[in-house]
């Protein structure tokens, strides 16, 4: 078990939802956004060269914001499954307790702080 008082993890749970809810919604709207340009351009926009740049640049873009947005549905949804798999605020390479502080600013969070500074420096964290 994780160690997190559950009035924490509700909290946290709550905040993971909502986040969850908002990203869905974001990536609706974007994919509506994306789908109402393509339109548009097959509707018989005429573009020149340039005008064919900065759409592919802005396309490029979207797709990356999009990319952005799934792969955080994602971390929020692996928090939530945590949750009710009761090992929620566990680190994922070492094991320990994440901590509540780095719970609070992150609920996603799925290493402790000393394994995130690994990977981000580049370095391997611990695995279990």
């Amino acid at each position: 078990m994780n160690g997190l008082p559950a009035a924490e993890v509700e909290h946290l749970r709550k905040r993971l939802r909502n986040e969850h809810a908002r990203l869905r919604r974001e990536v609706a709207d974007e994919l509506a956004r994306s789908e109402q340009g393509r339109y548009l351009e097959l509707a018989g926009r005429i573009h020149d060269r340039g005008d064919e740049a900065v759409a592919d640049l802005l396309e490029d873009l979207q797709i990356a914001a999009l990319d952005r947005h799934v792969h955080r549905v994602r971390q929020v949804e692996a928090a939530l499954a945590a949750i009710d798999q009761g090992r929620y605020g566990l680190c994922r390479a070492c094991g320990v307790q994440i901590g509540s502080a780095r719970l609070e600013a992150e609920p996603a969070a799925e290493r402790c702080i000393d394994c995130q500074t690994a990977v981000e420096q580049g370095r391997h964290a611990p695995t279990l």
